[in-house]
């Protein structure tokens, strides 16, 4: 009895001890599809993470996580129209480059609406909401801004800023700049004060350092910034210095993060890499999260710029995220924690939305300010009636759309579609849209009195009116609903659509080219979505249509 009592106890711990040391493998990009630019701060056990979100509404979306694995999203932290004044921005203006902050239980998004009104701060006592409305700093030049607060109780204000005395020596001379912050105006005082001139090294006339941030540990106070632009030649630097105020010194192991020196193609490549924030985790560990890209070939991707994450390693005091030629790591392993269940934005994964919800899941995005109420969502019916609007995708102005993100380089998305157009002007239907000129639209009208779906392609950098690639005849009415759907293949999308709600999909058009809608093709900071798109092209109207399904699947090899 003695002996298996022990053996019972022996057990237990070995159970016990294999329990608390379970370590959770999150794959990379903890955010899959565009989120760019991410920024991270932890209060206790709690970990909060925004994004850039440009000319997309609502925005800066606020995502939470118990242990850096399974992020859920609490909502935007600008979702109100005098919050956040969109109009007219191109899709790549707008917000800029958010940082996430928390000091005695006050949270804080520095963040630069570029078009309206500059650089300004809101706060919030509870993450989900609401934020404040925006505080402009008026006497910050530049972009990219970030809060410090000292031990001593000082607050700052790190940022891009231009050349001294706004004399570039060369394309892409920048500067880190530095302000204290009273906390009860929220506005800068004293004297402003330049931590970085150039970069690591000006004599290498190093570029676009931008998106500072200062942490403190011990002795020294770290700035974390990005260098090199945010294309291919995108990295991470540090420096150092015993004061806030500098004078800095540059890492001779600079840049702690890049993967421009490897090939750009080789299986699973990660490229852009930088624009990095880091946290301390609650058990004493650090962590980096950054944007980076995953190309389908060369240089070419559509799913933009995505939030990745990888341990930090301290060597000789300094910060470390990847050394030499390292590459970015599929997958993060972090200790004492287990995933939940699917993660909804990592990996693969399967959304499917019904409308049986009252109000429109936070995965969709609208392009720019919605002012008037244009959908509507019968949780009893499971439907969104979205009212046609003269305004077009290619307008800067607030268009009948709602986007949700492209997440992987294989997938599909598919919409079910009730829709009688009263004129060939009328169409609704699945966008995968780019951005103002670079689109492809699969949709239903009507031509000569007969119902058709269609297929356009943006005019591209030309501009103009878009091109209509293909049209068909079909049978589909108000009562038996048409299926669309856009299938992509890392280079190459096709369409389909079914008839009746049969889900027996017929190939439309196969093949066409992705690349038109790559970020290096059609330029830009955001990566392509999926959108729920109804328009009467400039024609007034009072026609509707319903969308009784939403779907979007994805995988990556």
């Amino acid at each position: 009895m003695k002996k298996q009592f022990y053996q019972t106890i022996t057990c237990l711990l070995i159970f016990c001890q294999c329990a608390l040391s379970q370590t959770a493998k999150i794959s990379n990009p903890v955010l899959a599809g565009f989120y760019p630019d991410p920024s991270i701060c932890r209060n206790g056990t709690d970990y909060y993470l925004v994004n850039s979100t440009f000319a997309y509404y609502p925005g800066l979306p606020v995502f939470h996580s118990k242990d850096l694995v399974n992020w859920e999203q609490l909502g935007f932290a600008m979702d109100r129209p005098e919050q956040l004044d969109l109009d007219g921005a191109g899709v790549s203006r707008g917000l800029f480059a958010p940082s996430i902050r928390v000091y005695k239980g006050t949270y804080y998004i520095t963040c630069t609406n570029v078009d309206k009104g500059g650089n300004f701060i809101i706060t919030t006592r509870n993450p989900k909401g609401p934020w404040s409305n925006p505080v402009y700093l008026t006497a910050v030049n530049g972009i990219d801004p970030s809060m410090f607060f000292d031990d001593n109780g000082k607050a700052y204000i790190v940022y891009n800023s231009v050349a001294p005395d706004n004399k570039p020596q060369y394309e892409g001379h920048r500067t880190i700049r530095l302000y204290e912050v009273d906390l009860n105006t929220l506005q800068t005082k004293g004297e402003e004060k330049v931590l970085v001139n150039g970069g690591t090294d000006i004599s290498q006339k190093p570029v676009w350092i931008e998106g500072p941030h200062i942490f403190r540990t011990k002795e020294y106070y770290y700035l974390l910034c990005a260098e090199g632009g945010t294309g291919f030649n995108h990295s991470a630097v540090i420096f150092r210095s015993k004061k806030v105020e500098g004078p800095y010194e540059s890492y001779k192991g600079n840049p702690i993060l890049t993967q421009r020196q490897l090939d750009v193609n080789r299986k699973h490549a990660v490229t852009s890499t930088g624009h990095a924030d880091l946290v301390n985790a609650s058990d004493g560990n650090w962590y980096a999260v950054f944007l980076g890209c995953r190309p389908y070939s060369g240089d070419y991707y559509n799913t933009g710029r995505e939030t990745f994450m990888a341990p930090v390693e301290w060597k000789d005091g300094w910060p470390v995220i990847l050394h030499g030629n390292e590459t970015v790591p599929n997958k993060v392993s972090i200790a004492g924690f287990n995933v939940k269940g699917p993660l909804p934005y990592n990996s693969d994964f399967h959304f499917k939305d019904d409308f049986k919800t009252a109000t429109l899941n936070n995965r969709y995005q609208f392009l720019r300010t919605v002012r008037e109420p244009w959908y509507h969502i019968n949780s009893v019916t499971g439907s969104l009636t979205m009212q046609l609007k003269p305004a077009t995708c290619a307008d800067k102005t607030n268009p009948a759309f709602i986007g949700f993100r492209q997440s992987h380089q294989r997938g599909f998305a598919a919409i079910s579609l009730s829709f009688t157009p009263a004129s060939e002007q009328e169409k609704a239907g699945l966008l995968i849209f780019q951005n103002e000129q670079y689109y492809y639209y699969l949709c239903q009208s009507v031509q000569n009195n007969q119902p058709v779906i269609q297929l356009y392609k943006g005019p591209g950098s030309g501009g103009g009116e878009p091109l209509l690639l293909a049209s068909q005849k079909i049978q589909t009415n108000s009562q038996l609903p048409l299926q669309l759907r856009i299938q992509t293949n890392g280079n190459a999308y096709s369409f389909y659509y079914a008839e009746k709600n049969s889900n027996q999909w017929r190939l439309f058009k196969e093949g066409l080219d992705a690349t038109f809608l790559s970020t290096r093709t059609a330029g830009g900071f955001t990566g392509c979505m999926y959108a729920m798109y109804a328009t009467s092209n400039g024609a007034p109207t009072t026609n509707s249509a319903v969308f009784s399904s939403f779907e979007s699947k994805g995988y990556d090899d």
